[in-house]
């Protein structure tokens, strides 16, 4: 492996402007995902400090699945605060309806429905944590940001490819990834279509390239 995989020989390409299809690891492999991924959570946790959540906040998590998120979040929103999750796996929201934060005052808002498709709430912050399939789609994007609050931020995280000649890093990061992402189109810059709809996107490498946080404010402009 001489650097980052050729991305015509890793999955068939699909374009932005379809609805995401599912990997299997979110459906039949649903009740093994929280096992599969635990030593991800310092990565979840960095992605939601990115965002300036205050107690009472309204956060939509894109693509929760099973709800990882969901405790970190309910940290810092505090018992007033609500929680949407967004998943079109009903294996993965079973679960998440499982978590200690979806048994609050509160509770959590849980939507099955392809991200794209989704009637969503308005909301003062989205996250969109480890769904790399969902930020390369620009209907998707869309939709979140047109229910975020002017004035609300976003933050994002997840793997990428890292330089090069950082050989080993990438084969990790394709075997850590490959189960969860249907098409590696732009995973070097996974962020990019979101920093076109923020301009003030800030981001930041994490795990020797392999990763990234970012993070920025959401205008009006971005709004229907």
């Amino acid at each position: 492996m001489g650097g980052a995989p050729d991305e015509s020989e890793l999955m068939p390409h699909t374009t932005t402007h379809t609805v995401v299809r599912l990997p299997a690891a979110y459906e039949r492999d649903a009740p093994l995902y929280d096992a599969r991924t635990r030593a991800f959570q310092d990565y979840r946790r960095m992605v939601v400090d990115a965002l300036p959540l205050r107690p009472g906040d309204v956060v939509l998590d894109v693509g929760c699945g099973t709800g990882l998120c969901f405790d970190l979040i309910r940290d810092r929103i505090g018992s007033t605060g609500r929680i949407v999750g967004v998943d079109p796996a009903p294996q993965m929201l079973a679960l998440a309806q499982q978590r200690p934060a979806a048994a609050g005052p509160a509770g959590v808002e849980l939507i099955e429905a392809p991200v794209e498709e989704a009637e969503l709430p308005e909301v003062d912050h989205a996250l969109f944590c480890a769904v790399h399939d969902v930020m390369r789609s620009e209907p998707a994007l869309d939709n979140v940001l047109a229910h975020v609050r002017p004035g609300g931020s976003v933050a994002s995280g997840g793997g990428k490819w890292a330089a090069p000649w950082a050989v080993a890093v990438n084969a990790g990061v394709l075997a850590v990834h490959s189960p969860f992402v249907t098409d590696f189109a732009g995973f070097d810059r996974p962020w990019s279509l979101l920093a076109e709809r923020v301009p003030d996107l800030r981001v930041r490498e994490v795990a020797m390239g392999g990763g990234y946080v970012a993070a920025g404010p959401v205008g009006e402009g971005v709004r229907d």
